[in-house]
């Protein structure tokens, strides 16, 4: 009788990538990438809108207000190799995958921590700290997570109930304008800023933290730029509703 010679299965390997996203030092750095990712969001979303203040077009123009025209150059961006909203699309999926990575890694860290910390704090002061940047950035980041909901059917859906009921397609200065006249939606734009900044100033902290850059001798630039990057795109984005309620932005 032949011998027959066992062979042991053959073994699947992992893509290395979503293997290093399993370990906590993988989802840091998931977290840090997808971060930055969405700062530079926040940031361009922020310059782009500032356009608002450059009012009326020549009459001559076919558009309205300058924020009129920079919105249709966002649809236009890809033409004519790509259709036109293309692009756009793809910005947002890109975007859209880049927030949902950083709450999963967020969430998973959260559970990781929780399981790993067996060893109590060495002071109550540590445990505030650390206790008090963990809530803030769970919090801050849902309060913002549900604001980006509002936020898109207010202004890019246009058919949710959160619209204005003179909501038009391709008409943002007139859309903005409609909008953020209603006191309560200008009162939550501006709370949910607020709590956008908190998250930015902690997120870019972290970012130095994730990327080994944790010499004391650099923690007064760290706080400096962390609270100048969150200072500047809350100031920018909570002018806007102030500019509308005080009538300097009107239609």
């Amino acid at each position: 009788m032949a011998n027959v010679t066992a062979t042991a299965p053959k073994v699947r390997k992992t893509p290395f990538l979503v293997e290093l996203y399993r370990s906590a030092i993988g989802k840091k750095y998931a977290m840090a990438v997808t971060g930055v990712v969405l700062i530079l969001f926040a940031l361009g979303h922020m310059v782009g809108n500032l356009k608002m203040y450059l009012g009326a077009m020549p009459s001559t123009s076919e558009y309205a207000y300058h924020i009129d025209e920079y919105g249709e150059f966002l649809r236009e961006i890809g033409e004519p190799i790509l259709p036109r909203t293309v692009f756009l699309w793809i910005t947002r999926a890109a975007i859209a995958g880049a927030f949902a990575l950083h709450m999963h890694a967020a969430f998973s860290l959260t559970v990781l921590n929780k399981k790993a910390r067996t060893v109590k704090y060495a002071s109550k002061r540590d445990y505030i700290a650390a206790n008090y940047a963990g809530l803030t950035m769970r919090y801050s980041g849902m309060i913002v997570f549900l604001y980006l909901l509002f936020h898109l059917a207010d202004l890019t859906w246009g058919s949710s109930p959160a619209a204005s009921d003179s909501w038009e397609r391709g008409e943002v200065y007139a859309n903005i304008d409609h909008s953020l006249s209603r006191p309560v939606v200008a009162i939550i734009y501006i709370i949910a800023n607020l709590a956008l900044g908190t998250h930015l100033f902690h997120g870019a902290w972290s970012f130095f933290q994730s990327i080994g850059w944790n010499n004391p001798r650099f923690n007064k630039f760290k706080r400096a730029f962390s609270m100048g990057l969150a200072g500047l795109i809350v100031a920018g984005n909570v002018s806007f509703p102030i500019a509308v309620l005080a009538g300097i932005v009107k239609v």
